[in-house]
């Protein structure tokens, strides 16, 4: 389902009119994209918090501007360094009946074995790239982990087939590796009867006693 956002035009302002405009609760935009001009709008803040905290910003929102139904979205949200507050947003019109290119995130889902052996799980790439028609947008991508072991990563060409929507990352794209814990790297071999330390500092325990 749309998510409906009443939106108004607005003209191109100095930065002085934009501050004004936030100030009386207001969030400066820009709607382009398909069968339109570059558009200059402004939207509620609160409406626009409220509809991104309830439905993310991975959704087609449906823009009545000045009584004209467009669907968008979202492609850019500018926020302020210090308060995190909304300053500007960019929409992009689309056609409802292609495919569009967009950014989702990913969700890792189960237990790793690798984790319960006592490695570490690390997520080089948090998003992956697909391609979708607008009504099947997912909120995210799961992917299951239980049988990523420790030294060993998932990468996009195991995840492929999973979906019906097309990943654009190639195959060798990073979703999950499991790091093996300190204590790995640290390996003893006995040779002669004195300890040989393999991966440390190639010094023997000894040394230090000398």
């Amino acid at each position: 389902m749309n998510t409906v956002l009443t939106i108004k035009k607005r003209d191109k302002g100095q930065q002085s009119s934009l501050t004004q405009l936030r100030q009386n609760g207001a969030i400066p935009g820009v709607v382009y994209g398909y069968q339109m001009e570059s558009t200059a709008i402004s939207l509620d803040a609160r409406q626009f918090a409220k509809i991104l905290a309830q439905f993310g910003n991975k959704n087609v929102f449906q823009l009545d501007v000045d009584g004209k139904q467009i669907n968008a979205v979202l492609t850019e949200v500018q926020r302020c360094a210090l308060k995190g507050n909304v300053k500007h947003v960019d929409f992009k019109s689309i056609n409802m009946a292609e495919e569009l290119e967009v950014d989702i995130p990913v969700t890792v889902t189960g237990n790793a074995i690798g984790v319960a052996d006592g490695g570490f799980l690390l997520q080089p790439n948090r998003e992956v790239r697909i391609k979708v028609s607008p009504t099947e947008i997912p909120e995210t991508i799961e992917i299951d982990v239980t049988g990523v072991a420790i030294g060993t990563s998932l990468y996009v060409g195991d995840i492929r087939q999973q979906f019906s929507f097309e990943i654009l990352q190639e195959d060798d794209y990073t979703l999950v590796t499991i790091t093996p814990p300190a204590a790995e790297n640290v390996q003893e071999d006995i040779v002669d009867g004195t300890p040989e330390v393999i991966g440390g500092t190639g010094k023997n325990p000894s040394d230090s006693e000398k």
